[in-house]
């Protein structure tokens, strides 16, 4: 068993509320993943992790960054230590990424073949190939429960026929990570407990903002038989409209019986909108990133904890959050601790931001239960 997928409800909107099982346990759907880039989810302990949001049953699933765990510590490492769920001991399920947006995202370090992509690292400025054969052998050793071929992600904007070029490069790479991906399976590094479960494998759509392409991508990666589709290559710069718009075009042509999953996105009102729409499974950096930044979500809106307006205001960031930030500590105390330049903001703010995203889902997946 690698992955298995229930629809119990689904809305006139397209909205389903579903449950995904994977090796490492049961995701109720439709889910946020929190990122944890490094093995880390960004000043959040894991134990908090578990606990945060959601009615206090935590984050479900959390995504991980093959590129960056390639580089430091190295997937070997990883392999050694049991892999990246025992490395930095968390037992419920994981997602890692190919690699391939952030490859894209060095675009003045990178070169680009049908072969794979040639790169510089942002640390040292040494250089590393990777093919979709070498993303796989990544993500094996680093034994997350669902893996990403490897792609390439296009420039916004960019031309149809530039679009289309890149797309059939995706295309004939996400065929070489699935061939590869199920010849080595075998070398996940999981203890004897996981014997009979392996990992699964998602294929990601790409096709820029042309809806055709969209159709086009899902049309041939759902003839690949994976178990789960992503939807790639938005939020990158393009206006908000043109996002809804690409993914319900997507969206039409993916399987309805297979868990469907849109990468890097977004703020609150926007995941609970895909959500909504059908798309099960979501992640951004955006809850933690914002929080280290000062910039607090709320029932209300977004709200800057920088403001001098909140240096005596006793209440709590968002009076209707029940998270343990909202219950102990007030706005006048969280922006001193950000105006002082104190570790313990980043924390704080990033526990609440995660809380409510996670709430966010919680809710939604409730109201989606009863349609």
């Amino acid at each position: 068993m690698s992955l298995e997928f229930e629809v119990s409800n689904t809305a006139e909107s397209g909205g389903r509320r579903g449950e995904l099982t994977l090796p490492h346990g049961v995701v109720q759907t439709p889910v946020f993943m929190p990122v944890g880039t490094a093995a880390t989810v960004k000043a959040v302990p894991q134990s908090l992790l578990e606990e945060i949001g959601a009615g206090g049953k935590g984050a479900q699933i959390i995504l991980a960054n093959t590129y960056h765990l390639y580089l430091r510590p190295g997937h070997e490492l990883v392999r050694r230590m049991g892999g990246v769920h025992r490395f930095m001991s968390w037992d419920r399920p994981m997602l890692t990424d190919s690699g391939g947006f952030q490859v894209f995202s060095l675009s003045s370090l990178r070169k680009v073949t049908t072969e794979g992509v040639e790169f510089r690292s942002h640390l040292d400025g040494s250089k590393h190939f990777f093919s979709p054969e070498h993303s796989m052998d990544v993500q094996i050793a680093l034994g997350a429960d669902i893996a990403m071929v490897f792609d390439e992600c296009v420039e916004t904007p960019a031309t149809w026929e530039r679009t289309r070029e890149s797309m059939g490069l995706t295309h004939a790479w996400a065929q070489r990570s699935k061939d590869h991906f199920d010849a080595h399976q075998h070398l996940r590094p999981w203890g004897p407990e996981f014997d009979g479960k392996t990992q699964a494998q998602f294929g990601i759509v790409q096709g820029g903002m042309y809806a055709d392409l969209r159709q086009e991508s899902a049309e041939r990666l759902v003839a690949m038989d994976f178990p789960g589709y992503a939807i790639g290559g938005l939020a990158v710069g393009e206006p908000r409209d043109v996002t809804r718009e690409m993914i319900a075009r997507t969206l039409e042509h993916l399987p309805k019986d297979k868990p469907r999953y849109v990468m890097g996105v977004g703020y609150p009102d926007e995941i609970e909108e895909y959500a909504r729409m059908g798309v099960d499974m979501m992640d951004c950096v955006l809850p933690t990133r914002a929080g280290r930044h000062g910039l607090l979500f709320t029932s209300e809106g977004r709200l800057n904890i920088k403001k001098k307006d909140y240096a005596e205001d006793q209440g709590p960031i968002d009076a209707t959050c029940s998270c343990m930030v909202c219950g102990r500590y007030t706005r006048a105390y969280l922006r001193h601790l950000f105006a002082s330049g104190e570790p313990l903001s980043a924390v704080l703010n990033s526990i609440h931001n995660l809380a409510f995203y996670l709430d966010t889902m919680e809710r939604v997946r409730n109201t989606l239960a009863l349609t």
